[in-house]
């Protein structure tokens, strides 16, 4: 390759932050009804900050149902944690796979296994993304939720107050048996009590500046849609209180008079996807002067500037007049947003 072929691979690669990049080829003008999820989608939480919010609590619940009090040592580390990640809950590895389900890496706790070593776990060097032992750990929400997972590994394997069980399939000390996959169990619950009845969320609406994005794009693209006579929607499994605050420290601005809800043609919250693309759960009208639903579930015709909660993604098609082809919809979970929707309903 001569100078000026090198000089063209470095400004490709230098533009590339700009570039859009498809793995498949889709005609935007036959969609009219464009719809987004709001977390780690119109909603930008800052790297590494927010996650570093989301560490701190999770280790607390943790010390408070009983693990050590060391684990509110950890420091989240954002060069760890990746995307996409397999949790091995019965040897407690972390597995890098490729869409074949081949292993590219191994890391229990934080230490890289070689290629020997990762055959007396997996002899094919394959896994299955369907084999309930596996916990695909594959959106932004999970990257402390990863970090974790190795961290809680690599302290009771380093621990001289424990030991490693025959079987390696977790650690003993005395009289007890911490096995990786109740590890991954307590980790589970505590995210869950976090995100259910912790205060993260309200820390998070306090300091909206410290932890999330606000794009003036965002008001543009949302515009440019409506402009050339497409439906937009939001679809979200984050709660009204949140959804209005949130949206307004994005939207409000650039709204006028109607706020962030005059960028969307319908507005669906607490949706509880993936659950949404199947059966669902009942539908109802938001009281947005108290903030919570109205009784009964709602029959009429879905309104714009209204507010929705629940329902499922069939009955929403039938009210909006929208066939599945019809619908593009952008969200951050592979499994619970993209695979979902288009399985379910042939949603782009």
């Amino acid at each position: 390759m001569d100078l000026a072929d090198d000089s063209l691979t470095q400004l490709s690669r230098e533009a590339a932050g700009g570039r859009i990049f498809v793995n498949r080829s889709l005609n935007l003008h036959r969609i009219k009804f464009f719809g987004f999820d709001m977390d780690y989608t119109l909603a930008e939480y800052k790297s590494p900050t927010y996650e570093e919010l989301a560490t701190r609590p999770i280790v607390d619940h943790l010390v408070s149902i009983g693990y050590p009090q060391e684990l509110k040592k950890a420091v989240y580390d954002s060069t760890f944690p990746t995307r996409g990640m397999f949790f091995d809950k019965i040897y407690g590895n972390l597995l890098k796979v490729d869409q074949f389900g081949n292993i590219l890496a191994c890391y229990h706790g934080f230490a890289l296994y070689p290629s020997s070593k990762v055959r007396e776990f997996y002899p094919n060097k394959v896994v299955q993304a369907s084999d309930v032992r596996f916990y695909i750990l594959n959106t932004l929400f999970h990257l402390p939720e990863t970090f974790l997972l190795a961290w809680l590994v690599n302290y009771f394997d380093d621990h001289p107050d424990y030991r490693e069980l025959p079987n390696k399939k977790g650690v003993e000390s005395n009289n007890v048996i911490i096995s990786y996959s109740s590890m991954h169990q307590d980790l589970r619950g505590a995210i869950d009590w976090v995100h259910i009845k912790g205060t993260m969320k309200q820390v998070t609406l306090d300091n909206l500046d410290e932890y999330v994005v606000r794009d003036g794009r965002l008001a543009l693209l949302l515009e440019r849609l409506r402009e050339n006579n497409k439906k937009v929607f939001l679809l979200t499994n984050s709660d009204f209180d949140y959804t209005n605050k949130l949206m307004g420290h994005l939207l409000d601005e650039a709204g006028g008079d109607g706020g962030w809800k005059s960028f969307f043609d319908y507005i669906v919250v607490d949706a509880k996807k993936p659950l949404f693309f199947g059966e669902g759960t009942v539908l109802r009208q938001i009281d947005e002067a108290t903030g919570t639903p109205k009784i009964g579930t709602f029959k009429g015709q879905i309104e714009k500037g209204c507010v929705y909660t629940g329902g499922n993604s069939e009955l929403f098609c039938d009210m909006i007049d929208a066939a599945g082809e019809d619908v593009l919809y952008v969200g951050d979970h592979i499994f619970g947003d993209i695979l979902k929707s288009k399985k379910q309903h042939g949603w782009r």
